[in-house]
């Protein structure tokens, strides 16, 4: 387990409502959903990060082995309360599980991550990130275009470029060059683009369900179900039902490649 503290600060908060274009809070109203992922972060010395950017020692999450690519996957979010700027507040992270699978390209470790942050002495986002890990090698096909699919009514464009994914990495202190080294990405993972985060894309589904009126103490089960390169742009949208608010990403083509679920705490 590795515990993290750091007092809450309003600078990050600010700069991802200008990187989306969204709505800041109020330092007393607490920050919106998914947004602690700009805090308590991980910043580990230059020595301990790999050929791809990410930790392999001295990290809650190790690779499982040389050269294995890593994906974020999915996760589960619940909130119990707010996370305020202006107070301290401590993250604990532990691996809660590992499984290894056979893929179509070969073995897979499947980990999840849990993190659990303290404020006020009470738990106020208690939360587990699927981790998947790949062999090296091999290459991701960019699926075929068809024709563009304009927004509909109530979808939120977001553009992507690699401005918006330096800037979102920078803001997430992630290394990982898949998301801002074209050549890394296409040379030695086999991508044809920059990759869109996987964070990136569940804030912005957040997002979309936060501007339909979705507050409070909330659940939210997310997945990333395709890849989604920088030349695909990014369509966000959020449907309210009766129990729950639906949301997803597609590109401009109309392939999804996230989906989720947010139902408050009390259903």
């Amino acid at each position: 387990m590795i515990e993290h503290t750091e007092l809450i600060q309003p600078e990050p908060a600010r700069a991802l409502g200008a990187l989306l274009d969204v709505p800041v809070p109020g330092l007393d109203e607490g920050l919106p959903l998914l947004w602690h992922w700009l805090y308590l972060l991980d910043r580990p010395a230059q020595a301990d990060l790999g050929p791809d950017g990410h930790p392999v020692r001295n990290t809650v999450l190790e690779p499982p082995g040389p050269g294995r690519r890593r994906m974020w996957a999915g996760g589960r979010v619940r909130t119990r309360g707010v996370l305020r700027c202006g107070e301290s507040a401590t993250r604990r992270s532990a691996v809660l599980s590992t499984q290894d699978k056979q893929g179509r390209s070969g073995p897979l470790t499947f980990v999840t991550v849990g993190h659990r942050i303290r404020q006020s002495g009470r738990i106020v986002v208690d939360e587990e990130q699927d981790i998947v890990y790949r062999p090296a090698g091999g290459s991701v096909t960019t699926p075929a275009a068809g024709p563009v699919i304009p927004p509909e009514t109530g979808e939120w464009p977001i553009e992507v470029t690699p401005t918006l994914l330096f800037r979102f990495s920078a803001l997430t202190y992630n290394a990982h060059r898949i998301h801002f080294d074209r050549d890394y990405a296409r040379d030695v993972e086999g991508y044809p683009g920059l990759l869109t985060h996987g964070p990136l894309q569940a804030i912005a589904m957040a997002e979309a369900a936060r501007a339909r009126g979705c507050a409070g103490d909330l659940v939210f089960d997310y997945r990333l179900v395709a890849p989604l390169f920088d030349q695909q742009g990014m369509i966000v949208s959020a449907k309210v039902g009766p129990e729950s608010v639906t949301t997803a990403v597609r590109d401009r083509h109309g392939r999804r490649t996230a989906i989720g679920t947010l139902r408050s705490e009390a259903t």
